[in-house]
């Protein structure tokens, strides 16, 4: 290991150190019941709120998987995504957070998204919370995979070590942290992980631009290559049998641009509706300590989130401007690595692990808040919901570490293969949580007539149709192609109307409280 190499070493170290600090910090707090523990006793400020939710959204693929994405294939379907997301974020935090945060304490006080819902439907049999739980299990197992694969990618280029040792060594760490920790600590450090986010993807893009000699240069380049400078079109790189791209005197080689219709701009776009059922960004909606602070927190995260996603798009472009052709980024999966190599071949090897550290910092982030949801969602909703209900709190945050524990063993076995693209585990999670929970919790907060017979409905039909659509039916192409998220949403919002019109109205409890929510103040 050389001396530039080692600089970035012991800068990341020096982050890690840090992140670390602030866990032991709010240990102790963490540790006295288990609603500090997963929702930190509803005590999140607008700013802490807002970057936390950002932070542990976007997750290590905002700086590997997006970017990626435009280099490899050029604006669209990067830019699509993107603007999907942003349009999402804005959405989510202006109708959803302030009811969300009212109903989630006017309901027996819900410390968990499947309590919420089980809640809101005055549940003896605990049908919704268990599916939920169960659901949540599944899609944040896939979930934590992907950073696990993040942390494995960036090290693997980093340190030129093996995927497997490094990607393991980064799970252990992440683990670590969030059994110390806890929420608080969890949403104090993503705080400052959004900031080092943001801060990493303004630096890179500026000093690419520079290097590559101006934005002019940059869409100059981005436009000789067919479809890569357009929302209307996708570049299509040349590959031989391994999936490697070709190139003719270090000049890379592109098909004819293929055609991006309307259906899939829509199919990218549709990105925007899974903001409806992600937990991580649901739970700062349900932690932030006053109503009234949620507007300020929604300017903020609407702000981090344009920049952030804009920037990261730009990444790709510049990448592909500055690094035509190279090893370093020549199949799909590697792709993904053209932050790191615009980081070290840019930056002072310090300066270099500090941005580096941005995408540790993303990883954390979201890897943290995947496991203590999942966590939570089998140790509180399933284990003492359903059961051993006497279960007592230190019984409860036991099971939650051993569950923590199990969910990360299979996360690494799901990322234990090195050409795992980051964007498509991601893409897949997304739309299991959209369509699962999105419909639900909009219908749940605006429509009263909703029966619990009609969220049991629309939860099954949306988690079972991603996985329908992604494996069989996305197959037949054409119009079929669609990203699975929003025939899913669909379908499940479908599913929700109708059963809850031919079933019997809730009960008169039921609506007195949905009543409540709308002018509870805190």
């Amino acid at each position: 290991m050389n001396s530039d190499t080692l600089m970035v070493l012991f800068a990341m170290i020096g982050y890690m150190l840090v992140v670390i600090g602030i866990g032991l910090f709010f240990a102790k707090r963490a540790q006295a019941n288990s609603e500090n523990y997963f929702l930190g006793g509803r005590s999140l400020g607008p700013w802490v709120a807002a970057m936390s939710a950002e932070a542990s959204d976007m997750s290590g693929w905002l700086l590997m998987g997006l970017p990626g994405l435009a280099y490899w294939t050029g604006l669209a379907d990067a830019a699509w995504t993107a603007i999907g997301l942003a349009v999402g974020t804005y959405v989510n935090w202006l109708i959803v957070a302030k009811r969300l945060r009212r109903y989630s304490a006017v309901s027996g006080d819900a410390i968990t998204i499947p309590d919420f819902f089980s809640n809101r439907f005055h549940e003896k049999r605990k049908v919704i919370l268990g599916i939920s739980a169960l659901f949540i299990l599944v899609f944040f197992t896939i979930y934590a995979s992907s950073c696990f694969v993040t942390c494995g990618k960036l090290f693997s280029a980093l340190f030129d070590a093996d995927y497997h040792a490094m990607m393991i060594v980064g799970a252990l760490f992440v683990v670590i942290y969030t059994v110390i920790g806890g929420f608080l600590a969890e949403s104090a450090s993503d705080f400052m992980q959004g900031v080092v986010m943001f801060c990493a993807l303004v630096i890179v893009v500026s000093l690419g631009v520079i290097n590559a000699g101006g934005i002019g240069a940059v869409i100059d380049n981005a436009k000789e290559i067919p479809g890569y400078f357009s929302l209307t079109s996708l570049a299509t790189p040349e590959l031989n049998s391994e999936g490697v791209q070709q190139a003719v005197n270090g000049v890379p080689q592109f098909g004819e641009a293929s055609k991006y219709g309307i259906i899939t701009i829509l199919s990218m776009i549709s990105w925007g509706l899974g903001y409806f059922g992600v937990p991580q960004v649901l739970l700062r909606f349900m932690a932030i300590r006053k109503v009234d602070e949620l507007k300020k927190s929604r300017r903020i995260a609407t702000v981090w989130v344009v920049i952030s996603l804009a920037t990261a798009v730009f990444i790709g472009l510049i990448g592909r401007s500055l690094y035509p052709f190279t090893d370093e980024l020549a199949t799909k999966s590697l792709s993904e690595n053209v932050f790191v190599v615009m980081a070290q071949s840019m930056l002072h090897p310090v300066f270099a692990g500090i941005v580096m550290a941005g995408i540790l910092a993303a990883t954390i982030s979201s890897s943290d808040s995947y496991l203590l949801i999942a966590a939570s969602a089998f140790s509180k909703n399933i284990f003492e919901g359903i059961i051993k209900k006497d279960a007592d709190d230190k019984l409860v945050m036991h099971v939650s570490r051993v569950v923590l524990l199990l969910i990360s063993l299979i996360g690494i076995i799901i990322a234990w293969d090195e050409e795992s693209v980051i964007f498509n585990l991601v893409s897949f999670a997304w739309a299991g949580f959209g369509a699962t929970f999105g419909p639900l919790m909009l219908f749940s907060l605006f429509w009263k007539r909703t029966t619990r017979a009609g969220a049991v409905a629309g939860m099954l039909t949306g988690g079972i149709m991603v996985f329908v659509w992604n494996l069989g039916i996305s197959k037949l192409g054409g119009v079929f192609a669609i990203y699975e998220l929003l025939p899913a949403f669909i379908l499940s919002s479908l599913a929700i109307i109708i059963v809850s019109l031919a079933t019997k109205e809730p009960s008169k409890e039921i609506y007195d409280e949905f009543e409540r929510a709308k002018n509870y103040t805190d």
